[in-house]
């Protein structure tokens, strides 16, 4: 694994440490909690966007491991350790369960080797998640992932960090042919809600780190072709699989915000 302390810098903000700010951590520095306090000063209400998003994670992970047979991830773009990463969801629930994590933030790759020291089988893979061929065959890859088995590969908000030019339909078409049948795909992304906060969270990220695509509905969907999407389909991240969580949402007791509506999360099965 590559990827030191030295090669943090803290006067440039990390999309990774701006989550982790968002979600009340402390693996970030001043420039990134310069950035992230736009959202809560100017924007309030947006933070929601980060725990709506990290929720339904928890429950995609919590489904594949309960409902199916799949015991091997791979979270392309984890960020930042959270309370509840995939491998310790998944690991409470089945032991032997295998996560390899994708990363190139500098700051992810230090907590990698921090949690390859206490689990044998997780692994850090300092590879962008653009170059997905050398995500695969690279060798901590190879060594967990069994690629005759099915996998559950996790794009948790970050294709919309993806440009159009970058071809995200690619890269989740590259992974879609080099599993087997029964392999399931969890995709939560910015959702574009032709509004005023939706223009400025998405003007924000632009200008700050020269990247970030909100997309419909319809362009996440299609993002997922080839692929059996599941019910209840794409929806706001807050209603999907609400019931397995017990929101507050079930039976409709209250309705979103505009900003709990802005992360959009839906998984698919390889048929």
């Amino acid at each position: 694994m590559t990827g030191d302390s030295s090669a943090i810098d803290s006067t440039r903000p990390s999309i990774a440490r701006v989550y982790d700010y968002l979600l009340g951590g402390k693996d970030n520095y001043a420039v990134d909690r310069e950035i992230g306090d736009v959202f809560k000063r100017d924007l309030p209400g947006s933070v929601a966007i980060a725990f709506a998003n990290r929720a339904a994670l928890t429950r995609a992970v919590t489904e594949i491991v309960t409902t199916t047979g799949v015991r091997q991830f791979i979270d392309l773009g984890s960020g930042l350790p959270t309370a509840d990463n995939v491998h310790q969801v998944a690991q409470r629930r089945v032991p032997d369960a295998r996560v390899v994590y994708v990363d190139t933030d500098p700051q992810v790759l230090v907590h990698g080797r921090a949690l390859l020291e206490e689990n044998d089988r997780t692994r850090v893979v300092p590879v962008d998640v653009r170059d997905p061929e050398g995500i695969r065959n690279h060798p901590d890859t190879r060594e967990l992932i069994d690629f005759d088995r099915p996998v559950a590969v996790m794009f948790s908000a970050i294709l919309h960090h993806v440009n159009d030019d970058e071809d995200p339909a690619g890269i989740v078409r590259y992974w879609r042919d080099r599993v087997p049948s029964g392999s399931c795909f969890f995709v939560s992304h910015f959702r574009s809600g032709n509004n005023p906060e939706t223009a400025e969270a998405e003007k924000v990220l632009q200008a700050t780190f020269g990247r970030g695509r909100w997309r419909t509905d319809a362009e996440i969907e299609a993002l997922l072709d080839g692929l059996d999407i599941l019910a209840p389909g794409i929806v706001p991240a807050p209603l999907w699989r609400s019931e397995a969580a017990g929101t507050p949402w079930k039976g409709g007791q209250r309705e979103l915000t505009v900003w709990e509506r802005l992360i959009a999360a839906g998984m698919a099965r390889k048929p």
